[in-house]
């Protein structure tokens, strides 16, 4: 029991130091296919309703709608052995942002991530007066988190954290502030110093692969 609790413990380390390590990772770029795409908004959801707009991947760079980029981490900064890939391409007919790889626990490792600064210049996003975030997701089961940090986050694996439910058909998810859980900070979540979002996958060993087609802000 002793040695499970303490492979759990150091495996939610380096998860929060991998979220915390943004200058080491590669940026996710990639480049569409070149195949029709249908409009992101399928008929009748709430997209674009009362929102604020994070990314819905209309750039092949990997710069966001908020002009800040996302990158890619594994937990090899610390020596872990988990692999990972991302790009921006075109799944089902839709932009997005994909994550694929294979998450390991070897050598004290197990997650990958995507992660968004949510101001320019360590500033903060202030998110006060929206309920939470709305995504189009898809993927390959359980295991997918968000990460959000905020300038309370002052040690590399302080975080506050949210399961990312999706299935292997694009749907609508709609996380509220209120469902994300501290991990190491006493502090209740400050949603108007917003600085980081991270898509994570990790916790166990297993094929990840997730995809982002929109994200925002809802009321």
């Amino acid at each position: 029991m002793t040695c499970t609790t303490d492979v759990r413990a150091r495996t939610a380390t380096l998860m929060a130091v991998l979220a915390a390590t943004l200058t080491l990772g590669a940026s996710a770029t990639g480049t569409p296919d070149g195949n029709a795409m249908v409009p992101d908004t399928p008929g009748g959801d709430r997209f674009g309703e009362a929102t604020l707009l994070i990314d819905d991947f209309a750039r092949d760079d990997g710069v966001s709608s908020l002009a800040t980029a996302w990158q890619r981490f594994t937990d090899q900064v610390m020596g872990g052995r988990s692999q990972a890939t991302s790009a921006v391409e075109i799944l089902d007919g839709r932009r997005c942002l994909r994550l694929t790889g294979e998450v390991s626990l070897a050598n004290n490792g197990g997650f990958i991530q995507v992660a968004l600064p949510l101001a320019a210049r360590g500033g903060s996003l202030d998110a006060r007066g929206w309920t939470g975030l709305r995504l189009l997701v898809r993927g390959a089961g359980d295991g997918h988190y968000l990460h959000l940090r905020t300038a309370d986050c002052r040690q590399p694996w302080q975080y506050y954290g949210a399961a990312l439910p999706c299935g292997p058909e694009w749907s609508e998810v709609e996380i509220a502030f209120a469902d994300f859980r501290p991990e190491s900070l006493g502090a209740e979540l400050d949603v108007s110093r917003l600085q980081r979002l991270g898509v994570v996958a990790g916790k166990k060993a297993f094929a990840a692969d997730v995809a982002v087609a929109r994200i925002e802000l809802y009321r």
